[in-house]
């Protein structure tokens, strides 16, 4: 009976290991990484979103980025896209352009940076995002 006994801590042993907290990534100085999005501020990310690493492609860090980035919500896309005409003006962009459509595009200025917005319906519950910043240097400011 004790070979059982010991076959069974062992057992409960590695169910508890198994269990237990994923491991948190840090910095070399032990502090908390940002998390993903935090890259691209300035403007509004849906919560939850999952970036796709593959096809993203950008430059720069805060609201100094500019280049395509892509992610996907588990939201339909009817409500991202009205979630973009609530919070884009909250943080200071001006609409130049929105279109809702099976591809729905908007397109926003602030101070010397242009963002255009695509959202395509992923699935009844789920939309690909695809945002894309660039220097603005035409002097349009954005329709009032």
């Amino acid at each position: 009976m004790p070979i059982f006994n010991k076959l069974v801590f062992a057992l409960l042993l590695f169910i508890t290991a198994c269990s237990g907290e994923r491991l948190s990534l840090k910095g070399t100085d032990g502090s908390p990484l940002p998390p993903a999005f935090a890259s691209y501020s300035g403007i509004p990310i849906p919560d939850p979103a999952f970036i796709d690493l593959d096809a993203t492609r950008a430059l720069g860090y805060g609201e100094n980025w500019s280049g395509t980035l892509i992610f996907t919500t588990p939201f339909p896309a009817h409500e991202v896209f009205d979630f973009y005409i609530a919070e884009m003006p909250k943080m200071g962009w001006s609409d130049v352009a929105t279109v809702r459509a099976r591809i729905s595009h908007m397109t926003y200025i602030k101070d010397k940076k242009a963002i255009q917005i695509l959202i395509e319906k992923n699935s009844d519950s789920e939309s690909y995002i695809t945002i894309t910043a660039i220097p603005n240097n035409t002097g349009i400011s954005g329709i009032r």
